[in-house]
C-alpha cells in the first residue's frame, strides 16, 4: 500500500468544480503529407507499448475507510479507448481553435475512479506550409500524480527521438509485476495509522531546528532592512547608479486577478526563439528564469496600462520551486512556492530589469534558508475532511475577494528537452504547458523549453482575464524590448566610449 504524501493529497482535497487540479500541455504534431493511417489508433497502440514503463498511467486512487486519511495508489490497467479520445475539428482549424478547445476542456475534472490522466486528440487541422498533416493533442494529468519535473520524466518515456517509434536501446522493460495483495478496511487503517505515526515522529524531530532557522531568518531580515535604510541615507550615488535593494516580503496590490474563480477558462500560447533569448539574457548576467520574469512583468504592465488599472505598486509572482534531487524521477509532487516582485511599477525597462535581478537574488537567498524546512509529507489523519470542507467553503464565501493579497499570479519555469521529439511517429512541433489557477490568483503563466523554443502557456479564469490572447501578444513585445536593452556593461557610468571610425562621405 502506497499512501499519498500530504502535498500530493492536498491537490485532491482542494479540488472543486471551479478549481480543477490537473496539469497538461497542448501539442501540435506533424505527420507526412502522404500519411494515410489512423493516428488515433496508432497513438493508443503506442501508449499501450509504453505502459510497463509508465506506472503513473496505470494506477488509480483507493479511498481510506470513512475518508479518514489520504488515499492510496493501487494498480489499475487503463482502458485506452476512454483515456485517449478523438475529435474531428472543422476543416482548416488552426492554433486559435485548439486554444479554445483547451479552454473548454480544462475545467472538466478527471474521473477519480480511473487512472488520473486523459489525452484529447484533435484531427482534421489545417495542413502545414509544405502540405504536412497536423494533429493537436491536449494532455491532462492530475497534479496529485505528477509535478512539472515528473511530467517531463513521463514524457521521456512515451516520446521518441525519431519518427519510428521503438523502445530506445537503453530502455528496459521492468520485471513482471507481482500480484497486489488487496487489503481490507482494517488493514488499510492499520497502514494509515502507522504512516501517520512515522510522519509525526519525523515532524517532531525537525521542529527544534526549524525554530532556530526561522529565528535567525527574522533577525537577518531586520538587520538587512536597517542596513538598507542606512545605506540609502548615507549614499551619495545618483538614483540610477545605486545598487538595487529589493524585498519580496509584504503584500501585493489587489488586481482583477485576485478574485474567486469561475468555472470558465481562457487559454493562449506563444513561443519565443531560445537562441536569441539566451544570447540576450547572458549579456545582462541574467538566468533564463530572470528573463522570463522580466518578459512576463513587461507584458503584464502593458496589459494593465492599456486595459487597466495598472497598480502603483509592483505586481508579485508566486514561483513554484522544485525541491527534487538530481536524478529523482519519482512521479509525485516535490515543490514549494516562493515570491518575487516583477517591477511592474517601473516604466524604464533597464530599471525594471535591475529590479527583477535584485528581487530574484533576494528570493534565492530566502529560499536557501528555508527549503529544508518545507515537508512534502505530514500527518493527515482527519485532514481530508477538513481540507475538502475548507476548499468548498472558501470558494462559496468568495474569501479570496476579501483576504490580503500575497501574490497576483503564478509564473512557473519547467526545464524541458532541447531536441525535437516524436509521438507515435508524429513530430512534436510545440509543447505549450496548461497549468492550474487557484482562488485569489486567476492567472498562471507556465513556460517550458522545447527544441529551439521557449513555449508559454497562459491559463486564466475566463471571467477575470478573458484577454489572454492580448497578453500573449504583449509577451512577444516584451521579448523584443528585452532584446533591445543595452548590455549590462554598456549601462556602467563613466565607461569610455569606443573611438568612432572616420569615413569619407561619398558625393552623389
Amino acid at each position: 500500500m502506497k499512501q499519498l504524501a500530504g502535498l500530493d493529497a492536498a491537490f485532491l482535497h482542494l479540488e472543486t468544480a471551479e478549481m480543477p487540479m490537473h496539469v497538461g500541455a497542448l501539442h501540435v504534431l506533424e505527420l507526412p503529407a502522404d500519411y494515410d493511417g489512423d493516428y488515433l489508433h496508432e497513438l493508443r497502440s503506442h501508449i499501450a507499448s509504453r505502459l510497463p514503463l509508465a506506472p503513473v498511467l496505470r494506477r488509480r486512487l483507493e479511498s481510506m475507510p470513512l475518508n479518514l486519511a489520504n488515499p492510496t495508489w493501487v494498480d489499475a490497467e487503463p482502458d485506452l479507448e476512454a483515456h485517449i479520445v478523438g475529435y474531428e475539428m472543422p476543416a482548416g482549424s488552426g492554433l486559435a481553435a485548439l486554444e479554445r478547445e483547451v479552454g473548454l476542456l480544462h475545467p472538466q475534472l478527471l474521473d477519480r475512479r480511473l487512472p488520473l490522466w486523459k489525452f484529447h486528440v484533435f484531427l482534421g487541422l489545417e495542413r502545414g506550409p509544405e502540405g504536412q498533416q497536423q494533429v493537436g493533442l491536449y494532455s491532462q494529468l492530475h497534479h496529485a500524480a505528477v509535478d512539472g519535473q515528473a511530467a517531463v520524466a513521463l514524457a521521456a518515456v512515451i516520446l521518441d527521438l525519431s519518427a519510428h517509434p521503438h523502445l530506445q536501446p537503453d530502455r528496459k522493460l521492468p520485471a513482471a509485476r507481482t500480484r497486489r495483495v488487496q487489503l481490507g478496511a482494517a488493514g488499510m487503517l492499520r497502514g494509515a495509522i502507522a504512516h501517520q505515526w512515522q510522519q509525526t515522529v519525523k515532524l517532531a524531530k525537525a521542529l527544534p531546528g526549524a525554530a532556530g532557522t526561522l529565528s535567525l531568518m527574522a533577525a537577518r531580515t531586520a538587520l538587512d532592512a536597517a542596513g538598507s535604510s542606512l545605506h540609502d541615507w548615507i549614499s551619495t550615488d545618483e538614483p540610477a547608479t545605486k545598487t538595487a535593494r529589493v524585498s519580496n516580503l509584504g503584500l501585493a496590490p489587489r488586481t482583477r486577478l485576485n478574485t474567486s474563480l469561475s468555472a470558465e477558462r481562457s487559454f493562449s500560447t506563444v513561443s519565443l526563439p531560445l537562441v536569441a533569448l539566451n544570447r540576450a539574457r547572458r549579456a545582462h548576467g541574467a538566468s533564463l528564469n530572470d528573463a522570463v520574469l522580466f518578459i512576463c512583468g513587461g507584458a503584464l504592465r502593458r496589459l494593465f496600462a492599456k486595459q487597466g488599472p495598472l497598480p502603483r505598486k509592483s505586481l508579485v509572482a508566486a514561483l513554484p520551486v522544485s525541491m527534487r534531487a538530481g536524478g529523482d524521477v519519482t512521479a509525485n509532487t516535490q515543490a514549494t512556492m516562493s515570491l518575487v516582485s516583477l517591477g511592474t511599477h517601473l516604466a524604464d525597462p533597464a530599471k525594471r530589469l535591475a529590479h527583477v535581478l535584485a528581487a530574484s537574488a533576494a528570493m534565492k537567498g530566502e529560499l536557501n534558508q528555508v527549503k529544508d524546512l518545507m515537508p512534502s509529507d505530514y500527518p493527515s489523519l482527519g485532514v481530508p475532511w477538513l481540507m475538502q470542507a475548507g476548499a468548498l467553503l472558501y470558494g462559496r464565501l468568495r474569501a479570496a475577494d476579501k483576504l490580503p493579497v500575497l501574490a497576483n499570479l503564478v509564473i512557473s519555469n519547467v526545464p524541458g528537452p532541447t531536441v525535437p521529439l516524436y509521438l507515435a511517429g508524429a513530430r512534436m512541433l510545440t509543447n505549450y504547458p496548461a497549468s492550474i489557477i487557484v482562488h485569489g490568483m486567476a492567472l498562471n503563466i507556465t513556460v517550458q523549453t522545447y527544441d529551439a523554443s521557449l513555449d508559454f502557456g497562459l491559463m486564466a479564469c475566463g471571467q477575470a482575464l478573458p484577454e489572454t490572447a492580448a497578453l500573449a501578444a504583449y509577451i512577444e513585445t516584451a521579448f523584443m524590448e528585452f532584446l533591445a536593452l543595452p548590455a549590462a556593461d554598456e549601462l556602467l557610468p563613466n565607461k569610455p566610449k569606443p573611438a568612432r571610425k572616420r569615413t569619407a562621405l561619398k558625393r552623389k
